[in-house]
């Protein structure tokens, strides 16, 4: 039993001083976390073949299903780099979309809102079901006083817009702040709906770690991307 122990150190040793690697040097490698190449992999395989026991060789079917494993570990690696690569890729045309958002309005969730460049309002609302009556109310964000509001009647399901287009000359400065609420009335009674606003892109930022590109604008400080739903 040990001449068998002594004999499988003898071909290890043999293996890796034909390979020129100390057996320590490959216990470093091993704990370094290295990974072997084609051609490490093609020259270890070789020399595996030269050292087998001539009385007890390896069967074809062994070294095809080694090859076959390397292989598929070389495939895993070349996809992992071809979707890092895509991944680096997306991220760019995504910079590339959001700083051409620079300077447009974009419809953003928000309850808050301030007159745009011509002194004007424009926003839309979700209804989940067809309303007999949505109103939206204005108020002043610093007072909480009504300011002004729009009845848009009998609403079918789906995105609706609205506008406050006759700002009064003291109210359009784009300093002011308005709080708005919308009003849905169905069947099961009057619901409050959260209400969207089109809002003007300031700037633009990255965030490589999280791969997230974010959006300030004059009603958010930051949106992500990926939230944008319509601009214009």
């Amino acid at each position: 039993m040990s001449s068998s122990n002594e004999m499988s150190k003898v071909q290890g040793t043999s293996i890796y001083d034909n390979l020129g690697v100390s057996a320590k040097a490959k216990t470093q490698q091993e704990s370094s976390d290295q990974v072997l190449g084609q051609k490490d992999f093609l020259k270890l395989m070789t020399t595996q073949m030269q050292n087998q026991d001539p009385f007890s060789p390896m069967e074809n079917a062994d070294f095809v299903a080694q090859m076959a494993q390397f292989s598929t570990v070389t495939g895993i690696e070349q996809v992992n780099n071809t979707l890092a690569n895509l991944s680096d890729q997306f991220g760019q045309a995504r910079i590339a979309t959001a700083a051409s958002l620079l300077g447009h309005s974009i419809l953003v969730p928000s309850s808050i809102a301030n007159p745009d460049e011509n002194g004007q309002i424009h926003g839309a609302i979700d209804l989940p079901q067809s309303s007999s009556n949505v109103t939206v109310n204005f108020m002043d964000a610093d007072t909480d006083e009504l300011v002004h509001a729009i009845e848009l009647g009998p609403t079918p399901k789906g995105i609706v817009g609205f506008s406050w287009d006759n700002l009064p000359e003291n109210r359009r400065s784009e300093n002011q702040k308005f709080r708005l609420e919308a009003t849905a009335n169905f069947a099961s009674g009057e619901h409050i709906i959260k209400p969207s606003i089109y809002s003007q892109v300031l700037s633009v930022s990255n965030d490589a770690e999280n791969n997230s590109v974010g959006l300030n604008t004059s009603a958010l400080e930051e949106l992500d991307l990926s939230q944008v739903t319509k601009f214009r």
